[in-house]
């Protein structure tokens, strides 16, 4: 059994026949996981920068995705050459990852943005709470934010007030506004004023209480991100140990780690390695993200 584990001939064969039936099993899912990261990932990286409102070339940012993905790829198949099916597994993987890598910034600055809007409605509620009591008006109230505050709030109020203007109403431009940033507070701020301009109320008290419900949750935030952190650090630290590992084999005995790059049983173990490490990060940032 163990002369049958060690033979090239027979292990190529039994590894090519695992993946052709799994392949085939699982097709549909194969194809759809290809098409959400080639031209979907593309259709949402520019859907995100026009949410962002980034004004974007399709076809510069198609090409930049190109080489990101494919070029890279292509020149880590050429430093694996002449070892081909080294060249192909991992020339693959780079570019399945760099196509994936502009989605995964822009969700990032996306959400980064989006977080930054709910921290600015703190002051902006304020300036509006204070105007709706002085006798204006929401789209006057409006207009102040975006005269005495900056950042991605203001240009959010402009947008909507730049709507008002071109014919559409506050209802309609503050649903889009509550459509576009995904977020409690955003929603609580639009049903509130929606509400309110056709029952009548007092929105002055109303934005006093959702900022003191925007407050109350960034303390719990910042109080389980403070009691989160250590979980993370220990997180990345487990993850990274192993690559950290190899990669100092690497520069004390390139040749005691040279089967996992030359064999087939080598390969197979990089790639359970890497699996069950995304796996395990996966877990871990499962675990340790808490949503308030």
């Amino acid at each position: 059994m163990s002369g049958l584990l060690s033979n090239t001939y027979f292990l190529i064969p039994v590894f090519g026949f695992c993946i052709f039936i799994f392949s085939y099993l699982t097709s549909d899912k194969i194809l759809n996981f290809l098409y959400k990261r080639s031209l979907g990932s593309r259709k949402e990286v520019i859907e995100i920068m026009e949410k962002m409102l980034i004004t974007s070339d399709k076809n510069k940012i198609t090409l930049a995705m190109l080489l990101l993905s494919f070029g890279i790829g292509f020149i880590v198949f050429l430093l694996f050459w002449p070892n081909l099916w080294a060249g192909i597994i991992f020339g693959s993987g780079v570019t399945i990852l760099g196509w994936s890598l502009p989605k995964l910034v822009m969700n990032f600055l996306w959400e980064r943005r989006c977080n930054q809007v709910v921290d600015q409605m703190v002051d902006g509620l304020t300036i509006m709470g204070n105007g709706i009591r002085s006798g204006l008006g929401v789209a006057q109230t409006l207009d102040r934010v975006v005269d005495n505050m900056g950042g991605p709030l203001a240009e959010e109020f402009k947008l909507i007030l730049n709507k008002m203007q071109l014919g559409m109403s506050l209802e309609d431009a503050l649903s889009e506004f509550d459509e576009r940033i995904d977020r409690q507070d955003v929603q609580m701020l639009v049903t509130s004023v929606n509400i309110l301009k056709e029952t009548g109320g007092n929105l002055g008290e109303t934005f006093e209480t959702i900022v003191a419900t925007i407050r109350d949750r960034q303390k719990i935030e910042k109080k389980i991100e403070a009691m989160t952190a250590q979980g993370i650090m220990q997180g990345i630290i487990m993850t990274c140990i192993p690559f950290a590992l190899l990669a100092v084999f690497a520069l004390i005995d390139p040749g005691y780690i040279a089967p996992l790059f030359n064999t087939i049983m080598g390969w197979v173990a990089l790639f359970m390695v890497v699996t069950l490490q995304a796996i395990g990060g996966y877990m871990i940032k499962k675990i340790i993200t808490i949503k308030v």
